[in-house]
């Protein structure tokens, strides 16, 4: 065979394999977040989808807080606030196990409080809480404070991000990107147009997808998190390509071998 037709087949071959490599780029335009809002932008308003506060749930824990103008009286009615064990982390630990100091909310709804006994919770939020609980204790004691807050918040963020895991969270109010920086951010190989939130709605699961490459995210009902959320970042083609350790020494190998054969051909003596 003619070594010149040899070199051009050579040459083909280099290309077909750079193509079936293209895909496996990271296409930058994919990358950064909200690519909508205008580089030259000094003001760019979007309309937030409206927050509404999270519902109190069966197995939730709740950090209550009862103070009267009688220390002593608010000792005891702080005393009985049993430790139950969570996993998870905080904007302020790592990950691991945790214990969440609570009132557990029971299959019923019920949580039960010192001397005022049980009392539906369930379906209301903390504020909503606060002042059932508030009520109830007027009964015995003068002008009580009382503050309600969940113990146990936590979602879990899975996939392409540099600390994925379950966060319990000191608040309500948090959004997707809060959980998201909470987690290193995503790494180059996340989807960033395709993320995944899984959400309990009773007996069911609800399933939604958010581009952060848009601005459009903040108009979802899914950007405000609830409790036990689950977050999912694929992997692009990128990192399917990445960990195929065998087929990218191959291809390297097969690359190395062709250049030596085209430069051997191109420069050999006549």
């Amino acid at each position: 065979m003619n070594l010149e037709v040899l070199g051009r087949k050579h040459w083909y071959l280099v290309w077909y394999i750079c193509l079936i490599l293209a895909p496996s780029c990271v296409s930058h335009k994919k990358i950064p977040y909200f690519k909508d809002v205008p580089d030259s932008a000094t003001s760019y308003k979007v309309k937030e989808y409206m927050y509404s506060e999270p519902l109190i749930q069966a197995d939730d824990i709740l950090s209550i807080s009862i103070q009267t103008i009688d220390p002593q009286t608010s000792s005891v009615l702080n005393q009985f606030s049993p430790a139950m064990p969570t996993v998870g982390t905080s904007s302020a630990s790592a990950i691991g196990s945790q214990t969440s100091t609570g009132f557990l909310v029971d299959k019923e709804g019920l949580v039960e409080l010192p001397i005022i006994g049980k009392i539906k919770l369930e379906g209301l939020s903390t504020f909503q809480a606060r002042e059932v609980i508030r009520k109830k204790i007027a009964v015995y004691f003068k002008n009580p404070t009382v503050l309600v807050r969940f113990a146990n918040y936590k979602i879990t963020i899975l996939g392409e991000v540099a600390k994925p895991g379950t966060y319990t969270l000191p608040n309500e109010k948090v959004t997707v990107l809060d959980v998201i920086g909470l987690a290193g951010d995503l790494t180059i190989y996340g989807k960033r147009h395709n993320v995944l939130i899984i959400r309990e709605q009773g007996e069911n699961r609800e399933f939604a997808r958010l581009d952060l490459n848009s601005s459009d995210i903040f108009k979802s009902p899914f950007y405000y998190l609830r409790q036990n959320d689950i977050i999912y970042i694929e992997p692009n083609k990128a990192k399917v390509a990445t960990t195929n350790a065998a087929r990218t020494q191959t291809i390297a190998l097969i690359l190395s071998t062709l250049s030596f054969l085209i430069v051997f051909l191109r420069y050999r003596p006549q």
